[in-house]
């Protein structure tokens, strides 16, 4: 891994607004790119909403292949890797929570959630693979939410070759303050157990369905450290460079690479 310079993002999302969601998300991915983002990841389910009534996300909302063609030309025009994702309709079947993603030269693939959260097993179907993907000279994983509270799932990224793993959230209640506090018990584990960058993002706002979500986003480093934070009630973008030299420290000290 070279040098990477990431964005999370703390964004708005409407359930249902589809292409008010997408307008706000590529006028995002600009900013975030202007600002020398590499690779610019959104919170889970930020083109559709995140809701846990899936009748809401139902008005104007696109399947996989729509949201792939219409996020090509952002990540294209940009220059960046766009990590964004939505509620997948699947026909005759519960929908996946689905973050897709494309860079500069085309789709780089797809992440089905594979651990869902109580309140979510009735409502959508888990996916089934886990996967890394290549872009802008890093080997990535992505995770979501509920998932970056179970250790396993991070190690197996790391064994597979991850130097980054992404979590997008779309986790509600509290003030953005004590969802950073929360996310500071577990999230720098994830990073100093398996030596690798983890960068962590929330949506922000009020659903239509009555979720709060607190606007939170973190980047921790192979040592568990903060890199960078914020917490606050407004959309944001946080940036950070993620030291490669860092990341090679970590990894060559032998007392320090579990």
């Amino acid at each position: 891994m070279e040098n990477l310079t990431v964005a999370a993002v703390c964004m708005r999302s409407v359930p249902g607004s589809v292409e008010g969601n997408f307008e706000r998300l590529k006028t995002m991915t600009r900013e975030a790119s202007s600002g020398g983002a590499e690779v610019v990841c959104f919170p889970e389910c930020a083109l559709t909403g995140y809701d846990l009534n899936a009748e809401n996300q139902a008005p104007g909302s696109w399947d996989l292949k729509t949201a792939v063609h219409r996020l090509l030309p952002v990540a294209e025009k940009s220059g960046v890797v766009v990590i964004a994702g939505l509620v997948e309709p699947v026909r005759g079947k519960k929908p996946y929570i689905t973050q897709i993603v494309v860079g500069p030269d085309g789709l780089l693939g797809c992440y089905r959630k594979t651990h869902l959260s109580p309140p979510e097993e009735g409502v959508y179907q888990p996916g089934q693979g886990i996967e890394l993907f290549h872009g802008n000279g890093a080997v990535f994983g992505v995770q979501l939410c509920y998932e970056a509270h179970f250790p396993e799932l991070s190690t197996r990224m790391a064994l597979m070759g991850a130097d980054v793993i992404f979590m997008p959230h779309a986790s509600p209640r509290g003030t953005p303050e004590e969802k950073r506090q929360s996310w500071m018990r577990h999230l720098p584990a994830r990073a100093f157990d398996n030596a690798l960058f983890v960068v962590a993002c929330n949506p922000v706002g009020m659903s239509r369905g009555g979720l709060s979500f607190p606007g939170v986003a973190l980047i921790l480093g192979p040592d568990g450290r903060q890199v960078a934070a914020y917490a606050g009630d407004e959309e944001t973008i946080l940036c950070a460079t993620l030291d490669a030299d860092l990341l090679k420290r970590v990894r060559g000290h032998r007392m320090r690479y579990f």
